[in-house]
């Protein structure tokens, strides 16, 4: 267990966000929003913060911020507290401190000065374990004790309604309550299933299940919102029944109820644990190899062998995900801590449960895949230019996972389906990765191209794996002579910054070009092919330097693009090449780009251009992890800052108003999205 009195004296003398009095605690910082259940794009429910991050009196959201209906309670001597959802009736607990880890959000209530109540919202992360990663479930645990010496009669209720199961609250749902071994459970789902469809990006199709011990002192219901929760503020028990009548989510909104009797509750914590999540058997249309949609199952039926025996192996899986999360959490707070300190872990331990909830996993044991939804912008699937951000995380964690993110998009272009000479910029919508056999996706033939090359070395790099280069020499070298023909003088076209706009000869596209070029040069060396691209790396790099420079400026810089000696850019593409080890840029470019940085910061960040005062945190953090050690610290230092002050109250964007801290001002809302995985760029880079 967390000393979380303890913790939150120590927050008070050293993290970032100072308590006012009587005001809940947050350490390391106030989010912007924090994580509850976030496994997955359908697993994926948040609460949002503005002065406070209180969880009583305030509906858990998805995403979209679309209220899930999720309701908890506890009775201290037959008194009624409310710690979680906004259900009117019973008035609310309050709340001591807010912890958040890689994977835990960790709340602590007072309860009329009786009892402690301690809930956690446990995600965990599995980067070694695709079986146990595979399930689309989240646990939460709810702990008490006395806090006044006294005996106490404690009781703690949680429901969820049909809003979980449709997006659309007019859909009909279905339920039924079982028990199996030592589990009880209820599981409720749309009548009319709709596979691989979505309605205000909640899946309409799956069976959703909530779960808790059997043991003595549970009672359960499923009815109606009003008369189930009024059940337990009148009794302190439910009344085992189950409605029969199903109907539409918003009719009369079924909710679905377990309470657990702790009994007297004294100086021993009294820990009970509910899982919540959703069962799909298919959960990708795929056109992969053949060239056709195929349905794709969820990865977890490869180990499990059936729904049901998968969620009793993920709630008695309990201990073990204790013990796994209690490893990693350790790991990348002090591994953040010693790369960056105690800001830049407050950005890191963010950013795990983000990137992770935005992964579908698929496939079978024998071929394994990872599916990204493009949270947030256009739900994209296996944007190419969403995985490159995010790839940072997945090359500290297990650089084995970028392959299954790869493979898809491998498959589909090697099918011939995919007509252009450069990479396909993603698959389709999710959750239907049917390609673009027209040739008609996003065109963003530079940054592709060099993003493929990049991800597919590193990969290798780390993995050892020449095989997989060579099975994909033929594609990567096209796609290198692409970058022959375009990287050193670009065309006009789009970044993947797209929400600014196309733009002709972009020093920060370049780069990534000619970065690619070089990659491609230890590809064919690796795997013994004539290296047709080194020297061509080399002679654009030089050639890049001339046309890239304001060498005329009081501190020289890189510019937007090539000639306009009036703009700056940040020049986050440098990177790749500190993360690959090519050695291929000059350290007089890294350092020349620390001196200008910290001239035109403003308040939260240095802005992406000139163009605008936006910033992006992601692409901030690439910057960082290759800048001097006092650039270094300011961008993470203005990062972590904003995660507490900005008034953004939506899981953690990713593009703000550099000198605000808000939304931009007439530009794209970016939530949620997983490219929040390259805050972990400086933990990728080679020791």
């Amino acid at each position: 267990m967390r000393f979380l009195p303890t913790m939150a004296v120590l927050a008070a003398l050293t993290f970032n966000s100072l308590p006012v009095v009587g005001a809940s605690v947050h350490i390391p910082t106030k989010p912007p929003a924090v994580p509850l259940a976030v496994r997955s794009p359908y697993l994926n429910s948040w609460l949002q913060c503005d002065s406070e991050c209180n969880l009583p009196g305030s509906w858990p959201r998805f995403w979209t911020s679309q209220v899930q209906g999720w309701q908890g309670f506890v009775a201290v001597d037959g008194a009624v507290y409310n710690w979680l959802g906004a259900a009117p009736g019973p008035s609310n607990v309050k709340q001591l401190s807010l912890e958040y880890t890689s994977t835990r959000s960790i709340f602590t209530f007072d309860v009329n000065g009786k009892v402690n109540l301690t809930v956690t919202f446990f995600s965990p992360v599995y980067p070694d374990d695709l079986g146990r990663q595979s399930q689309q479930f989240s646990y939460i645990t709810t702990s008490a004790t006395s806090s006044d010496g006294s005996s106490h009669k404690v009781q703690v209720y949680m429901d969820v309604s049909g809003e979980w199961a449709s997006g659309d609250l007019s859909q009909v749902i279905n339920w039924d309550h079982g028990t199996s071994g030592n589990l009880a459970y209820h599981k409720f789902f749309r009548a009319n299933q709709a596979q691989f469809s979505e309605s205000g990006e909640i899946a309409s199709w799956g069976t959703w299940y909530l779960s808790t011990n059997s043991a003595d002192g549970l009672t359960w219901q499923i009815g109606q919102d009003t008369a189930v929760r009024n059940q337990f503020t009148n009794s302190q028990t439910l009344a085992n029944t189950k409605d029969t009548n199903f109907r539409a989510v918003q009719k009369d909104w079924p909710v679905f109820a377990f309470v657990h009797d702790l009994g007297d509750v004294q100086s021993t914590t009294a820990e009970r644990v509910f899982t919540l999540g959703l069962i799909q058997d298919e959960v990708i249309n795929f056109a992969g190899q053949s060239g056709s949609l195929t349905a794709i199952p969820g990865l977890w039926s490869s180990f499990y062998t059936d729904d049901l025996s998968a969620v009793v192996a993920f709630y008695n899986d309990y201990q073990h995900a204790t013990a796994v999360s209690n490893e990693l959490d350790q790991r990348i707070q002090s591994d953040s801590k010693a790369a960056g300190g105690q800001d830049y872990a407050t950005i890191t331990t963010l950013t795990v449960r983000q990137t992770f909830g935005a992964l579908q996993f698929a496939g079978t044991l024998s071929k394994p895949y990872i599916f990204l939804k493009e949270i947030s912008s256009n739900s994209d699937i296996q944007t190419v230019d969403v995985i490159f951000p995010a790839f940072p995380i997945f090359v500290y964690l297990n650089a084995t996972l970028t392959k299954y993110l790869l493979d898809p998009l491998y498959e589909n272009q090697e099918s011939g389906a995919y007509p252009n000479a450069y990479a396909e910029h993603d698959l389709g919508t999710f959750p239907v990765a049917k390609g673009y056999p027209a040739g008609n996706d996003e065109a963003m033939p530079l940054e592709e191209c060099g993003n493929m090359i990049i991800m597919t070395l590193s990969y290798a790099q780390h993995t050892g794996d020449v095989a997989y280069l060579t099975a994909h020499y033929p594609k990567l070298s096209q796609w290198a002579e692409f970058l022959v023909n375009d990287s050193l003088i670009p065309s006009n076209q789009l970044s993947t910054d797209d929400f600014a706009g196309t733009l002709a000869n972009q020093t920060n596209l370049a780069l990534k070009g000619i970065i690619g070029l070089k990659a491609m040069s230890q590809i064919a060396n690796l795997t013994g092919n004539d290296d047709k691209f080194g020297a061509i790396a080399h002679d654009y790099l030089t050639k890049w330097e001339t046309l890239a420079i304001d060498r005329s400026a009081n501190l020289p810089h890189t510019t937007l693009s090539y000639g306009d000696n009036n703009s700056h850019g940040l020049l986050y593409n440098i990177y790749a090449d500190k993360l690959l080890n090519l050695n291929f840029v000059d350290q007089s470019i890294y350092d020349m780009q620390s001196a200008f940085y910290p001239t035109v910061a403003l308040e939260y960040a240095v802005p992406l251009d000139t163009r605008h005062n936006w910033a992006k945190s992601d692409w901030e953090m690439f910057a960082a992890a290759v800048a001097s050690k006092d650039t270094q610290t300011m961008f993470i230092s203005k990062l972590a800052k904003w995660i507490g002050a900005t008034s953004t109250n939506r899981p953690m964007t990713d593009l703000f108003d550099a000198a605000t801290g808000g939304f931009p001002s007439n530009g794209p809302t970016f939530v949620a999205r997983p490219v929040m995985g390259g805050t972990f760029a400086l933990l990728a880079l080679p020791k």
